[in-house]
């Protein structure tokens, strides 16, 4: 058996306000669900991007939901699909915002990707499909 694909990604950012401010005006979600200091999700195309306070998910839910505690430390990385020939137009629109981009990057492979980095620290990174031999 193998999974069909990843359903969620966790990134953790302690200062949740900046996070969703930086989710939400800058890359453009929409808030899928949120509890206050503990954690905000977004809905990515078919899948979903959980962003939680580290230390707040340390301990169990306070809605008594049965999930284990969980959490990391340090910055992450999340790659966002990117189709080919929109890399450009994510660069204009990250640098208007007034987002540093760390590295425009053509692999050798084919394919191209910037990195930049959200309030949390976290490398964030737009790709294009084709670095790892996908579709669009």
């Amino acid at each position: 058996m193998q999974p069909e694909g990843i359903l969620e990604t966790v990134i953790y950012a302690p200062d949740l306000e900046a996070a969703e401010r930086f989710y939400g005006e800058v890359l453009g979600f929409e808030i899928f669900v949120k509890v206050e200091g503990r954690h905000v999700f977004y809905r990515c195309g078919s899948q979903m991007l959980l962003i939680f306070d580290p230390v707040a998910t340390a301990t169990p839910a306070e809605q008594g939901i049965p999930v284990p505690t969980h959490g990391a430390t340090g910055a992450g990385h999340l790659c966002f699909r990117a189709p080919d020939g929109t890399i450009d137009n994510w660069r204009r629109h990250l640098e208007a915002a007034g987002v540093d981009i760390e590295m425009d990057f053509d692999w050798p492979q084919g394919g191209r990707s910037i990195y930049f980095r959200d309030p949390a620290g976290n490398s964030l990174e737009f790709a294009e499909p084709r670095i790892w031999s996908l579709d669009k």
